[in-house]
């Protein structure tokens, strides 16, 4: 069944949309936002013909949002119509309060909410938006579904891509028998993307170390079984609520790829082996198989193509980076696309997408790769999962991992003088209560002006359509006079002295286009 999701907003759809997306998963779904919110038509193609699935449900579709995305959601207005965070905090069944409360976990080795030290990250503010919280993939679609449709974008669900041609002007996308034409196409397609495979794009990387399930169960014995995530001699397990399974086998990727069902027998005997108990399963509801196979495109633009979340980059779901990766990807990128589209910004600034988002997928991917290489189930690895174990149970061990694990480390290497330049804003608040996040919601740059200068006042007015100016003190300024934000929230330029005014024209002229 095929079914179309359009606005009340365009009484007719265009004939050529600015930009086509495959695949309305929250990647695509979020750069949809983002680009029509720049005013850009946008069509959203998606293969499946409904959005529900139990493996997008809690627990299965449970997904811990970075300190980065709960930012872009805030800026963006739609952090408040998330609810599944304000009922559930832990998703473990054993979860414990005060500082020993597990707050996340690197290669199955929790760190704790005592031992994190916030004062060795200066620039998040009394008034910051949490560093993580739990939300769903359904909840995420449903909210993102929601803005896109108001803002104006047609989601049409049972039309997969199936292949595409570009030319100088645009792009022909085909669904079946159907074709729609577009100016760009994004894929979000998912690990095994129709567009990164059409489009030519290599994408290189590692081959897996272990096949990944996860299963509902009903088990005869679930005592059986210890609580929470548990690493044994061959392999993981981990029982997050009672007939809800996640299990690592190292078998080198071998189940994964044979494409053979996954049946109740089957997960028994792994499970037995993995847990070395004789555990029983009743029932096997649903179950899939995953790997830490990591790969990233060396490329994430072919002219008029783009790659974005896991179409350009896969790794093991460990620790719940590969969603926050495609959302940090779909902020950056939208805005830029939107630039050149409707404010005749140069091409040239696509180019920065890759430079800026490549690393970030790459320090990922080791991430990932590091997990998989202490969790092996053999002496060199034991000994490597012991020393690191320690190291997480010290101050400056978890606050090293938090800030890996919760992205408050992402940085974007942009040159600058200023320490700040690259990471995201602190959401400082103004006399008046208002805060930088709540300014953003339109989207806009912001040249934020602590000590009202008619030189900085004076520039923003050269680029009003693109940068909001905002000028008056705040309750924390951290030393700053004044700083300079693209409208995806990261820090551009700033000062904690007198301005730099040919400085700052440099670099307003680097991502914003005069009026």
């Amino acid at each position: 069944m095929k079914a179309t999701i359009e606005s009340n907003n365009f009484a007719q759809q265009p004939t050529v949309y600015d930009v086509i997306i495959s695949g309305a998963g929250p990647v695509g779904l979020f750069l949809a936002c983002e680009l029509a919110l720049a005013k850009c038509s946008v069509l959203v193609l998606e293969k499946a013909a409904q959005p529900h699935s139990p493996l997008k449900q809690l627990p299965f579709g449970i997904r811990g949002l970075s300190a980065p995305t709960i930012e872009a959601l805030y800026r963006r207005g739609l952090l408040h119509e998330l609810e599944i965070h304000k009922r559930v905090k832990n998703p473990h069944s054993h979860a414990v309060a005060g500082p020993r409360r597990q707050v996340g976990h690197f290669a199955g080795i929790p760190f704790h909410q005592g031992n994190i030290d916030s004062t060795q990250w200066p620039y998040r503010l009394s008034g910051a938006t949490e560093t993580n919280l739990l939300s769903e993939m359904e909840e995420l679609e449903t909210v993102f579904t929601r803005r896109a449709v108001t803002l104006g974008v047609t989601i049409k669900r049972g039309f997969a891509v199936t292949d595409f041609c570009q030319t100088e002007a645009g792009v022909t996308v085909r669904s079946g028998e159907q074709s729609f034409t577009g100016k760009w196409l994004v894929g979000c397609d998912g690990s095994r993307s129709v567009v990164r495979k059409a489009g030519g794009f290599e994408f290189a990387g590692t081959e897996p170390e272990f096949t990944g399930y996860s299963a509902k169960v009903d088990l005869a014995n679930p005592e059986k079984l210890l609580p929470g995530r548990n690493v044994t001699a061959t392999g993981m397990y981990l029982q997050s609520q009672p007939g809800f399974l996640v299990i690592q086998d190292f078998d080198g990727g071998a189940f994964h790829n044979s494409g053979e069902p996954v049946t109740a027998e089957h997960v028994q005997e792994v499970l037995r082996r993995i847990s070395d108990t004789d555990v029983t399963i009743t029932a096997l509801y649903i179950a899939t198989t995953w790997t830490d196979r990591a790969r990233q495109a060396t490329a994430y633009r072919n002219r008029r193509i783009f790659l974005a979340g896991d179409a350009g980059h896969i790794h093991a779901p460990l620790g719940g980076q590969g969603l926050n990766l495609g959302l940090g990807d779909a902020m950056n990128l939208g805005w830029k696309l939107a630039a050149v589209i409707k404010t005749a910004a140069p091409e040239s600034l696509l180019d920065s997408y890759f430079t800026e988002r490549h690393p970030i997928g790459a320090r990922v991917l080791d991430w990932s790769r590091a997990q998989a290489a202490i969790m092996k189930p053999d002496p060199d690895a034991r000994a490597l999962y012991a020393i690191v174990r320690d190291l997480i149970d010290t101050r400056d061990g978890a606050t090293y991992i938090a800030g890996r694990v919760w992205g408050v480390h992402t940085h974007y290497h942009l040159g600058g003088n200023h320490p700040l330049t690259g990471y995201s804003v602190p959401n400082f608040e103004l006399e008046d209560g208002t805060t930088i996040g709540d300014l953003m919601h339109d989207g806009k740059g912001i040249l934020l002006d602590f000590n009202n200068n008619d030189s900085l006042k004076s520039l923003a007015n050269e680029y009003s359509r693109e940068i909001r100016y905002v000028s008056g003190s705040a309750k924390e300024q951290l030393g700053l006079s004044a700083i300079l934000v693209r409208p995806d929230g990261i820090v551009a330029w700033a000062c904690d002295a007198a301005p730099d005014y040919g400085e700052l024209q440099m670099v307003a002229a680097c991502w914003f286009v005069r009026n």
